[in-house]
C-alpha cells in the first residue's frame, strides 16, 4: 500500500509555493516571457525575495500585460547569471510535465506504488498538469534519468527532463490560452524522497510513452547535444502520432531562450524529422506495399 502523505492537501499562493520549494537564500531563476512581443527575460535572485509582496507585484504586472511567469525548479550556485546545468547548486525537484491525457494521467500517478506521493500538483490549462516531487541525494545525470524515464512510463512531455527547467508559477495566468485559465498548485505532502522512493524501469527501446499505450518510444541514449535531442523528440513524438504542429510548438517554447528564431529553428527540425521517418518507411515497403506519406 502507497504510504500516505503527512500533510493535508493545501492550495498555495505563488510566495507561499516559492517557500515550499527553497530554502530563503537559494539564488532562484525567474523567467517572464512574452510571447506577443516575442520577449524573454530571466532574473535570478533570492527566493526570499521572489516571495516578497513588491516583487510578486511586479509579476503580475507583467503577467497582466501578456507575460506568462516561470520558476527553475532547481537552485543555482551564488554569483552565477544564467541557468545552466553547469550553474545549479543541486538537485532540490524532478517533475513531470503532462500535456495528453491529464485527468487519466495524474490519477495513475496518484495510485501508482513505484512511485512517492508527488508534493505538488499544478493544474498549468484544463487537463493538462505539472507534478513536482521534492528529492535529495542526486545528481544532474541520476535526476536527468529519472526525469526521462518518469516521462516514459507516465505519459510526460519528454521535452521537459532537463534539470535546469523552469515550471509555471501558481497564480498567474496562463497567457498561452484564449480564455483567461490561472494556474493553481496543491501540495500533499511536505516529505522529501531519496531515489530508491522512484520504482520506474530505465528508460529501453520498448518503453511504453505512458502506461496502458501501445505506443513506442525510442528515448535517446548517450550524451548528445541538445539538437540531436530535440531531433531524436521530434521523431518520437511524430512516430506516436502526435500533430505536427503540436511537437513545433513543443520545440519552440522550449528552445525560446537559446534560438533568435525558435519558431523556424522547431519548424526545421520537425521537417527533418518527417523527412526522415518517411524515407524510412519508403525503404523498408516492401515493392507491393502502398507507399504512403506519414503525414496526412
Amino acid at each position: 500500500m502507497k504510504a500516505q502523505p503527512h500533510l493535508t492537501p493545501k492550495s498555495l499562493t505563488a510566495s507561499e509555493y516559492i517557500r515550499a520549494l527553497f530554502e530563503p537564500k537559494d539564488n532562484v531563476a525567474i523567467l517572464v516571457r512574452n510571447r506577443a512581443l516575442a520577449q524573454t527575460l530571466q532574473r535570478i535572485t533570492r527566493a526570499e525575495i521572489i516571495a516578497n509582496p513588491e516583487f510578486q507585484a511586479v509579476l503580475l504586472e507583467q503577467n497582466r500585460a501578456g507575460a506568462d511567469i516561470f520558476v527553475g525548479m532547481n537552485p543555482v550556485k551564488d554569483g552565477a547569471y544564467s541557468r545552466t546545468k553547469q550553474s545549479l547548486k543541486e538537485i532540490r525537484h524532478v517533475y513531470l510535465d503532462i500535456d495528453r491525457d491529464g485527468d487519466q494521467a495524474i490519477e495513475i500517478i496518484r495510485a501508482s506504488l513505484d512511485i512517492p506521493t508527488p508534493n505538488f500538483v499544478l493544474n498549468t490549462s484544463p487537463g493538462k498538469y505539472q507534478v513536482v516531487w521534492r528529492i535529495q541525494g542526486v545528481d544532474v545525470q541520476q535526476a536527468e534519468a529519472l526525469l526521462h524515464s518518469m516521462a516514459n512510463h507516465f505519459g510526460g512531455d519528454l521535452a521537459a527532463t532537463d534539470a535546469t527547467r523552469v515550471l509555471r508559477l501558481p497564480g498567474f495566468a496562463n497567457r498561452k490560452l484564449a480564455a483567461e485559465f490561472v494556474v493553481q498548485v496543491v501540495q500533499a505532502t511536505d516529505e522529501v524522497y531519496a531515489l530508491a522512493a522512484f520504482n520506474i524501469p530505465h528508460d529501453s527501446p520498448e518503453a511504453p510513452r505512458y502506461v496502458g499505450d501501445s505506443a513506442r518510444s525510442h528515448p535517446v541514449v548517450g550524451h548528445k547535444s541538445q539538437s540531436e535531442r530535440d531531433w531524436a523528440y521530434a521523431k518520437r513524438a511524430l512516430t506516436r502520432g502526435d500533430d505536427p504542429e503540436t511537437v513545433i510548438q513543443r520545440i519552440a517554447d522550449y528552445r525560446g531562450e537559446d534560438k533568435a528564431d525558435p519558431q523556424y529553428y522547431a519548424r526545421l527540425t520537425v521537417a527533418k524529422a518527417q523527412t526522415h521517418l518517411q524515407t524510412k518507411s519508403i525503404e523498408t515497403t516492401s515493392p507491393d506495399e502502398p507507399q504512403r506519406p506519414y503525414t496526412r
